[in-house]
């Protein structure tokens, strides 16, 4: 019988070695045994715990999710109200959302979303909260928030994806997502 309070720890280690291996192969085309492996356990347990790469492979998304909406959330509680979307923008380009492993799950997010319905769910999630969190901080800063919120959230993530594919890292990437938001921020007279 297993010891009171090894399932949480065995499933982190499950989501841990997902992103891992998936970083490594770049892909989803790993095994349950091969992540299992990775996180010193037989692919039965994996097996029990998630019942399957999918659901183990979302598990591990989620997880990288939380990640980043600690990341907003604490580039929120710092900043000061005029300087939210600043928070915002400079978040999703954080060095700890930015990491190859992660950078590969999201890529291979992306993709899996648009033939799972899970994936596309959480996509979604994401999508809107970035969107909600800009206008909110576009809110008195512009004319139409949520129009400038749609474009900057769809800027983000091109330019997150282009730093990805480019491999050179994310350096710069904040200011000039911010450029274009004071760009598209200015009224004309």
């Amino acid at each position: 019988m297993p010891k009171i309070g090894q399932e949480p720890i065995r499933r982190a280690a499950l989501v841990a070695a997902t992103v891992d291996v998936i970083g490594e192969a770049g892909s989803l085309d790993v095994t349950v045994g091969q992540i299992a492996r990775r996180a010193g356990m037989s692919s039965a347990l994996a097996h029990h715990y998630f019942g399957g790469k999918a659901q183990i492979f979302l598990a591990a998304m989620r997880h990288i999710l939380t990640e980043y909406a600690l990341e907003v959330r604490t580039a929120l509680a710092d900043a000061p109200p005029e300087q939210r979307l600043e928070a915002i923008v400079r978040a999703n380009f954080a060095e700890s959302c930015f990491r190859p492993p992660a950078i590969s799950a999201w890529l291979n997010f992306y993709v899996l979303a648009q033939s799972d319905a899970e994936a596309s769910r959480l996509l979604s999630v994401y999508q809107s909260r970035l969107r909600s969190n800009l206008t909110h901080a576009l809110r008195g800063r512009c004319k139409d928030p949520e129009q400038v919120a749609e474009c900057l959230s769809a800027l983000i993530d091109g330019v997150y994806l282009r730093a990805a594919l480019a491999g050179q890292g994310v350096g710069g990437a904040a200011d000039r997502v911010l450029q274009a938001a004071y760009a598209m921020m200015e009224t004309p007279e």
